[in-house]
């Protein structure tokens, strides 16, 4: 099954690179293309693409205004945010509208190509560079009990899977368990943590040395 993908950017010239770049994989697929946000929503509801490959800045709504609605209206498509800007603030505003992946203009295109990939499976992709400057930042709010032998081993297998960005599912088969088993656990290792967000998550993860960034892309 190919991965069907809508291009939103209000630059033709970017468009016809990204498409041209995209028919060359015989599993992805551009359905269609939007030069603005509220056409990119049109679309989006009108030929039901598996992601929408999106600039931040646009002309009438920007790429966080349309992944909001987006998350609204069309909850299961994937949103991959594309933008000139390395800004550790505007990738923690893209995470909070839920969007699947933020990657920047100046990636490869072998890059780009796998975070749509990986966005598609359910993943969370982000730009490796600023995976590294978002988990190097301190939280704003840390946890009461830093520990983690506050989490039993079970717990902790089942974060370092959240922190990667494995789906409850994905995680269920890995571990052999249940989807009801994997949920249980993710609720027990917030409450313990006093964290809610993937990111909160992955930074937790990553300074107690319980997570590697070296061999996935975000």
């Amino acid at each position: 099954m190919s991965i069907k993908i809508l291009i939103a950017d209000d630059h033709g010239v970017l468009r016809a690179g990204l498409r041209a770049l995209l028919r060359m994989e015989p599993d992805l697929e551009v359905v269609g293309e939007a030069d603005c946000g509220a056409e990119a929503l049109r679309l989006a509801e009108e030929l039901q693409p598996d992601v929408v490959v999106m600039d931040v800045s646009m002309p009438d709504m920007d790429g966080l205004e349309v992944t909001r609605c987006l998350e609204r209206q069309r909850p299961g498509v994937r949103v991959l945010l594309l933008t000139v800007h390395e800004d550790p603030a505007l990738l923690r505003e893209a995470l909070q509208a839920k969007a699947s992946g933020y990657i920047v203009k100046r990636a490869v295109e072998s890059e780009l190509i796998n975070a749509i990939r990986a966005v598609a499976r359910g993943h969370l992709y982000i730009h490796p560079s600023l995976t590294r400057a978002l988990l190097n930042q301190e939280p704003a709010a840390p946890a009461r009990d830093e520990s983690p032998s506050r989490l039993t081993p079970r717990e902790i297998d089942v974060l370092q899977f959240i922190a990667k960005g494995h789906t409850n599912r994905e995680i269920a088969e890995l571990l052999h368990l249940s989807p009801r088993t994997v949920e249980t656990h993710r609720a027990n290792v917030r409450a313990k943590l006093h964290l809610d967000s993937r990111v909160e998550l992955m930074r937790y993860a990553a300074k107690h040395g319980l997570l590697s960034f070296g061999g996935e892309g975000g």
